[in-house]
């Protein structure tokens, strides 16, 4: 690569300032590079080679949820943005580009650019003084080094395994399917999504870099004496285009993220209660009876199911899986299997897979088509390992690949009767290098996209969804993909492992997915791969699992043993209870996802979120809030019945869930933990809803202020339509001479709301009697 350590500053080109960078002083010009400020907190920065960019689309940016097209958006389109006109002065070799609320300063010698927020003296992210910005003629590789501060913590970067705070370790960016991942050290995963935070002294910023290819974040793992700390950013390929975020709290961060990626969508309420899948039992011959059985046994041990998703061995033919194929021996009749689930309360889900193996019933009608990802230099189909053996990968960069794909789910799926679908196994690794794709009539080589094909697979599974179902609001799955998957539904942490380990890291895994702007997400309850949990680990998997946005059991044992809530008898009165617990909380988790998917607020989050004041919870890695309400300290070490707790400071302190325990804030306690008892607190001031068989209860909790307020989100569970049908119960708790009096005002309920008070003496609700 060559470093382009000297710039010429131009002028301005629209609302963006133009630089000349190039190797040396008198060096010809090597590329351009873009400073422009689309927003008084985002910046953008992109470098352009002679010939053009690498790739001039992407489909990641869609500021304030204007949705890109499947054909992608111009990597030079401004719409959205307010684009505020800069102001531009050069003395000497140094240029300042101003717009309200952000600076770029740029030093022409050597070239770098220190971002400022308006007011502050100091730059919140500066490029690294020594050699930032590297570009190869010969291979298409860019660089870009930025200085690093001591007592810098970074998160981010999606699906990552380790701890919460990234400093010190380097990432690919890459996506595999790692089976059983080791969830402190796999790397990589399932998601290719380089954007991070960094949080220190100067504040919180962030970086996006809009580039698909392959790749590597190094935030604090290369030491190199002659450029002191740093961090960096490298892609194999494409073009180097990055967004600054600035912040300046982590807080904001992840929200102008979402912002800026189009935002969260909505789920259908049912996606929150406890959910099912196992490959064994769609692979099993007698699996339609096997679902029959289910359904009974959860009708017998008391647990409530409301979805059940089926694993990829509907589609078999012997032990290989052909997508859109229903085993008619085991599925004799999928519309009558798909109504007997949905009269037992649970909606089908079902898995397909991008890949047509090399034996598919239908390969040679897609051949026909076209509708494969193709190997440039023969037109043949690229050839691609999978799961079953060799296969094809449907080019969802093809209009006529999309109409294959869309006709696929509804006519071999939704006609039946399903109700969603997951999409699986969708990180196309296809390693040839000749691999191309359709781009819609613009072909490009498929290095430079990988993660666009699994986002443009869950676009078009959300799009055919919405079209056969207008007035309901979709629910897909992903696996895979980049920034932007969050607006069309969920994803989740992957193929775990059964293993204490995996609890821990889980959980920090989950807790930067959420600050990735990925906020509907969860963990396969009891862990996808290796040994059956015992009966005390499954109960635990449950607890930890019993209150992130997805709870679906999910497994795949070699013994052949389903992972159930019921597979070990002595622990399913407790692992019942944890069930219990989350369906009893939905009113609150499902204010949570709305208030995710219009306000750009993660429901899941590190205790930093809400307590960044607090160096203590600052630091917090085996706990996290839901909500600005309640804070979840899973049990996840073996054998323990006792859980130690930080309790942030807090005016009024904390109420522990189960009995009502007041503690102080600003200390660690410890408390009871058995099986059965997640260890749940809530912060004094707060007014939490749950449901019983009685419907609605407020349960407002004490403060020492004497007040609290929440709302409630309330729709019927399923409307296209929720931004305007949906009613926001405003609950707002008073003094008075008697006691305490729970106000609530915005609409009126179905049913009459219940109110009750835990530190809060003689609660009434608003026009009732002492």
């Amino acid at each position: 690569m060559k470093a382009l350590t000297h710039g010429r500053f131009r002028g301005l080109d629209g609302h963006a300032a133009l630089f000349d960078l190039s190797t040396g002083p008198a060096a010809a010009p090597f590329a351009t590079l873009r400073i422009a400020i689309l927003e008084r907190d985002i910046g953008r920065v992109t470098l352009r080679r002679p010939d053009g960019y690498c790739l001039d689309r992407g489909w990641a940016i869609a500021p304030d949820r204007s949705e890109p097209p499947f054909e992608g958006r111009l990597r030079d389109d401004f719409a959205g943005f307010s684009n505020p006109t800069p102001t531009v002065s050069q003395e000497g070799s140094i240029v300042t580009v101003l717009a309200a609320g952000l600076s770029a300063q740029v030093r022409l010698d050597p070239f770098g650019i220190a971002w400022r927020r308006d007011g502050e003296d100091q730059p919140f992210l500066r490029d690294r003084p020594t050699q930032a910005y590297f570009l190869s003629r010969r291979t298409g590789a860019v660089l870009h080094a930025m200085e690093r501060h001591e007592g810098e913590r970074h998160y981010g970067l999606g699906d990552k395994a380790g701890p919460l705070d990234r400093t010190g370790r380097r990432f690919a960016i890459d996506a595999v399917d790692p089976c059983g991942f080791d969830a402190e050290l796999s790397d990589p995963l399932y998601k290719m999504l380089p954007f991070f935070i960094v949080d220190g002294a100067r504040g919180a910023h962030g970086i996006f870099y809009d580039n698909l290819a392959l790749g590597s974040v190094d935030l604090g793992c290369t030491l190199d004496n002659y450029h002191g700390l740093f961090r960096s950013y490298r892609a194999e390929d494409g073009d180097l285009d990055y967004y600054v975020l600035a912040g300046p709290t982590v807080p904001e961060v992840t929200r102008r993220f979402s912002w800026l990626t189009g935002g969260q969508a909505f789920a259908p309420r049912w996606t929150l209660g406890f959910a099912m899948t196992t490959m064994t039992i769609a692979d099993a011959p007698d699996a339609d009876a096997r679902i029959t059985g289910f359904i009974e046994d959860c009708r017998r041990h008391g647990i409530r199911c409301d979805s059940f998703h089926f694993g990829s061995g509907y589609t078999s033919i012997g032990n290989r899986r052909y997508v859109f194929n229903w085993n008619r021996d085991k599925f004799p009749d999928p519309a009558a299997t798909m109504a007997r689930l949905k009269a037992a309360g649970m909606q089908p889900v079902t898995n397909i897979k991008p890949c047509l193996l090399d034996d598919h019933p239908r390969l040679t009608e897609a051949r026909a088509n076209g509708i494969l990802v193709a190997n440039g230099e023969t037109g043949e189909p690229a050839v691609a390992q999978f799961w079953d053996g060799l296969g094809f990968h449907v080019d969802f960069t093809n209009p006529k690949g999309r109409r294959w794909w869309a006709d696929g789910i509804r006519d071999a799926l939704l006609a039946y009767g399903v109700t969603s679908v997951w999409s699986d196994n969708n990180e196309f690794e296809i390693w040839d290098e000749d691999a191309v794709c359709d781009g819609d009539g613009r072909p490009y080589p498929q290095a430079l996209a990988r993660p666009a094909q699994a986002l443009l697979m869950h676009k078009l599974a959300y799009e055919t969804q919405a079209a056969e179902a207008p007035d309901k609001r979709p629910y897909t799955i992903t696996r895979a993909g980049s920034a932007g998957i969050a607006r069309y539904g969920q994803t989740w942490s992957g193929d775990n492992e059964t293993s204490w380990k995996t609890l821990r890291f889980n959980l920090t895994q989950g807790l930067n997915m959420s600050l990735s702007g990925l906020y509907n997400i969860g963990h396969d309850v009891g862990g996808f791969h290796g040994p059956s949990p015992g009966p005390e680990l499954l109960c635990r998997f449950v607890e930890f699992c019993a209150l992130w946005p997805r709870m679906v059991m999910n497994s795949w044992k070699t013994s052949g043993i389903v992972n159930t809530p019921w597979m070990h008898p002595s622990v399913l009165p407790e692992v019942r209870s944890a069930m219990n617990l989350r369906h009893s909380l939905i009113p609150y988790l499902y204010t949570q996802m709305w208030r995710a998917a219009a306000g750009d607020v993660p429901a899941v989050r590190p205790l930093l979120w809400d307590f960044a004041e607090d160096a203590i919870a600052a630091a917090v890695e085996d706990a996290f809030m839901l909500g600005p309400d309640l804070l979840v300290a899973p049990v996840l070490e073996e054998g323990a019945t006792t859980r130690e707790v930080y309790l942030p400071a807090h005016p009024g302190g904390w109420y522990e869930w189960h009995d009502g325990t007041p503690f102080e804030g600003g200390q660690v306690v410890t408390i009871a933990a058995p099986l059965g008892r997640l260890p749940l607190f809530v912060r004094a001031g707060a007014i939490v809803p749950v449901e019983d068989e009685n419907g609605l209860m407020a349960i407002a909790f004490g403060t020492s202020a004497h007040a609290g307020s929440s709302v409630v989100y309330i729709d019927d569970g399923e409307t296209a339509d929720w931004r305007s049908k949906g009613k926001i119960i405003e609950l707002r708790l008073r003094p008075d001479n008697d006691g305490f009096i729970l106000d609530v005002g915005g609409g009126e309920l179905a049913a009459p709301l219940r109110a009750r008070g835990v530190g809060v003496p003689n609660l009434r609700l608003a026009g009732t009697a002492k």
